[in-house]
């Protein structure tokens, strides 16, 4: 009994057991703590507190890497939705060019440099968000 209490308190496991129960779940399955050896414990008694506290250093497991993946496709996709009214735009632009010179067609060449400028601004917002999107998926 005396040699099983001695073995459940020894320093080296409480502090191998402190670190496994102070790091995130998916960093102890997935990041198999080594064996802890302590060589500098013998009869010279015990550490100093501070010498039990782990150090955090940044960790990224698998599955903070499969969420981040998930949202930036996500993103990515939500900000293609602005490609979507570009297209509608251009043909609201066009659609407005033909019932404009249906009524007057006198004024054919005015039109048509307001519809262009229409379907160059409506393009570059299309072209803005597909750009946003290529950076939310690439640069990030």
């Amino acid at each position: 009994m005396y040699a099983c209490s001695k073995f459940a308190s020894t320093p080296s496991l409480v502090r191998s057991t402190y670190q496994l129960l102070s790091r995130p779940l998916s960093a102890v399955v997935l990041n198999r703590p080594e064996a802890l050896t302590d060589k500098s414990q013998g009869l010279a008694g015990p550490r100093p507190l501070t010498s039990l506290v782990p150090s955090r250093r940044f960790q990224t497991s698998a599955i903070s890497r499969d969420i981040d993946t998930a949202a930036k496709f996500i993103g990515a996709g939500a900000a293609t939705v602005g490609v979507a009214g570009s297209g509608a735009g251009i043909g609201t632009v066009f659609g407005s060019l033909i019932i404009g010179y249906a009524r007057n067609p006198s004024l054919k060449q005015q039109l048509f440099s307001y519809a262009i400028l229409g379907f160059a601004l409506s393009e570059a917002m299309g072209l803005f968000c597909l750009m946003v999107a290529f950076l939310i998926l690439f640069a990030m």
